[in-house]
Parts: structure tokens; C-alpha cells; sequence
């Protein structure tokens, strides 16, 4: 089954399926230590990664395991990050939710946009029930983004990763269908 990719338009971004030409921006992105500091995964060190993910982006849609978008910015075309449903599930209608920013673009509400435009089709094309995303606790705006888009915190896994040789614990935070809010989010002025 294809699960194909989407591509959606909010009034300040465009979310697309990935291509080769994201490579570069994309190790940018995830080579950066400050950006990858709360993952569970180290930062890039080879550009090759990148090639990599946007392989295994075009597979996880072949697959009907998921969706991963690149974000660009309207006003200038720039890519400033990714959002995404993986683990998709069709017997549950369940999902999870993953996203990277850039950096330079946190704080102007560029992620909960996005989140938002993929959760909409997440709900109406793809019917599911429900979306479950994870943050390291000390990633608090990751949970500020999740909280105003609609999720609620679950619970708590103890211990859950090892990041940059840290033992860290991970909030679980889950949306249900009859919950979901899918009037615009507010755009904040930039």
C-alpha cells in the first residue's frame, strides 16, 4: 500500500515531500548540536545521512508506514525544517507525530502551524483515531508546541533514552479524534 506524501499549504509555509535538493539543508539541520541536543540520536557528522533519510522518507510512504514532509517557508522558499506520522497504523487509526525545526525559527509558531496542517490531514484524509508524539522532558517548548495544537500529557517514561550520554525520561502526549480542534491556529505576527 502507498500512503501517499502530502502536500500542504498554511498561510506562512508549504509542506512537501522531501527530494534529493533537501540534502544539504537537511544535514544543516541535523548536524546541528544545539537543534539535536534533547534527541536520541547523536548529531550528523557525514552529509551521507542525509541522503539517507530523505531514501527512507520516499520507503516509509512506499510502505504505508507513514508521511515525512519537508517545511519550507512561503515568503522566501527557504526549507526550515520537517513534521511527520510515522508508525501509522490503519487496523488502530493510530499514528505519531514527529517534527525538527531550524533553529532561527523557533518561537514564531512555525512548528504548531505545521503540526497542525498535518494533523488535519492526519484526521480528515486518513481517518485516524489518534496521534502520539514524544519529548524529552527537559524539552518544554517541544511540550508548549504539543499542548497548543491540542495533545494532552499521558504519562511519563522513566528513563526512557540515553541522549548525549544522559540518562533522560520522555513525556507521552496523545490526541483522540473527538478532541481534535481543527480550527486555524493563530498566526503570530513575525
Amino acid at each position: 500500500m502507498t500512503l501517499a506524501t502530502p502536500i500542504l499549504h498554511t498561510a506562512r509555509l508549504r509542506l512537501r515531500p522531501f527530494t534529493g535538493a533537501d540534502a544539504d539543508a537537511l544535514f544543516a539541520l541535523h548536524s546541528n548540536t544545539y537543534v539535536m541536543r534533547y534527541w536520541d540520536s547523536a548529531p550528523w557528522t557525514e552529509r551521507a545521512r542525509a541522503e539517507r533519510f530523505v531514501a527512507a522518507c520516499r520507503k516509509m510512504a512506499d510502505e504505508g508506514t507513514g508521511a515525512r514532509v519537508a517545511i519550507d517557508r512561503v515568503s522566501d522558499g527557504a526549507f526550515i525544517g520537517w513534521c511527520s506520522l510515522t508508525r501509522w497504523n490503519p487496523d488502530y487509526r493510530s499514528a505519531s507525530l514527529g517534527y525538527c525545526l531550524d533553529e532561527a525559527m523557533w518561537g514564531h509558531g512555525f512548528m504548531t502551524e505545521a503540526a497542525h496542517a498535518l494533523l488535519r490531514w492526519a484526521f480528515g484524509t486518513l481517518d485516524l483515531n489518534r496521534v502520539q508524539a514524544e519529548t524529552d522532558t527537559r524539552n518544554v517548548a517541544s511540550a508548549r508546541v504539543l499542548e497548543k495544537i491540542g495533545f494532552v500529557r499521558e504519562g511519563t517514561l522513566r528513563e526512557d533514552c540515553i541522549v548525549n550520554g544522559e540518562v533522560s525520561d520522555s513525556w507521552v502526549f496523545g490526541l483522540i479524534r473527538r478532541e481534535w480542534q481543527p480550527s486555524a491556529v493563530p498566526i503570530p505576527a513575525c
